[in-house]
């Protein structure tokens, strides 16, 4: 029988409804303790009945942990980072651990807030995006006393492990590809920095690059918000218009990337001949585009696996031995916008 009142339920409603204690409750729903299958059929019966979910957070007081992994990400809207969820959701639910989400919308400050919440709720693990936080957000995570892993980005020390790319070397080899295809004119469209860390990377890996080829970025903007689609257009038509030799666009992210392959074909202009593109993530979702954009993949389900199974395997051994710095390498795919030489 359903609880019609709007108190929580508790133990002693379901020993109530199954007839049997309060502690021979507890044990079943812990799956602890020498109990007949029968009361065990018993007892979970009622509180399925019931609609009863056991409190985890009272129940772990003992231990003082929680099966909860906390993940920490910046964006949901970002496409990255459902595909980051998804490896480490593969991971966990052949485990007893289940992974909650908090978002920070790329601010300090709010990471800093997101992180203490959860750490409250005792969790068995954190898996957190980026390398750079607050004091006081490095300072929780030191003193979790729980397994931490950063993910998405190995240019940096870690708290405790990390698992991503060297976003400075992906700027450099595909600047370096850029290079060799012969373009010389060459401008930068991305987000607003120094809040996207990776974004900054990237670009400071590029231009690094570009000086040893005795180039420099030609022009460059930056955008917060916004569709990126639009935002592509707009910044491709105004930089064109302002810089109308470039011969290269290189972008942050594939989205603003796509926008401006979508402006470019719109105006007719030969592509990868008159003016290359380049984008960065590998987002699968622009495979329908009339034109492959050049781009490079982020390695996001591989890092949300690795990162999740470093996690599941302290939370079962504490001295397990882990891989703690993981980086991986991704690859460039040049698609229709980028010449191969």
């Amino acid at each position: 029988m359903p609880n019609d009142d709007t108190r929580p339920l508790t133990l002693r409603d379901v020993s109530e409804a199954s007839g049997v204690s309060e502690m021979t409750v507890s044990r079943v729903l812990r799956n602890r303790g020498d109990v007949s299958q029968a009361t065990r059929e018993k007892v979970l019966e009622a509180a399925k009945a019931l609609g009863y979910v056991p409190n985890k957070i009272a129940g772990a007081l003992a231990s003082s942990r929680v099966n909860l992994v906390a993940v920490i990400i910046p964006s949901l809207r970002n496409m990255v980072f459902p595909e980051v969820m998804s490896g480490i959701s593969a991971v966990l639910e052949e485990t007893d651990l289940q992974p909650v989400v908090g978002v920070t919308d790329y601010l300090p400050e709010k990471e800093e807030r997101v992180l203490y919440e959860m750490l409250s709720w005792r969790p068995s693990g954190v898996i957190i995006a980026g390398l750079e936080h607050t004091d006081a957000s490095r300072a929780m995570l030191a003193a979790s006393g729980i397994p931490v892993v950063e993910i998405m980005d190995v240019d940096g020390t870690p708290v405790d492990a990390m698992v991503g790319i060297s976003h400075r070397r992906a700027g450099r080899e595909m600047a370096r590809a850029i290079l060799r295809a012969g373009y010389q004119n060459i401008g930068f469209m991305g987000t607003k920095m120094p809040l996207d860390h990776r974004a900054r990377k990237r670009f400071e890996g590029f231009t690094e690059a570009l000086a040893k080829g005795g180039l420099e970025v030609m022009d460059q903007e930056f955008y917060s918000g916004g569709s990126a689609l639009a935002k592509g257009r707009e910044m491709t038509k105004a930089m064109l218009e302002r810089t109308p030799e470039l011969d290269f666009l290189y972008y942050s992210n594939d989205m603003i990337g796509a926008g401006g392959l979508l402006y470019l074909l719109d105006e007719g202009r030969d592509i990868p001949g008159e003016i290359g593109l380049a984008g960065f993530n590998g987002v699968e979702l622009l495979d329908g585009l009339p034109r492959q954009l050049a781009t490079m993949d982020a390695c996001r389900d591989e890092i949300g696996t690795k990162a999740a199974q470093i996690i599941a395997a302290r939370v079962e051994n504490p001295d397990a031995e882990v891989e703690k710095i993981v980086e991986l390498t991704p690859t460039i795919s040049y698609g229709d916008t980028l010449r191969r030489r």
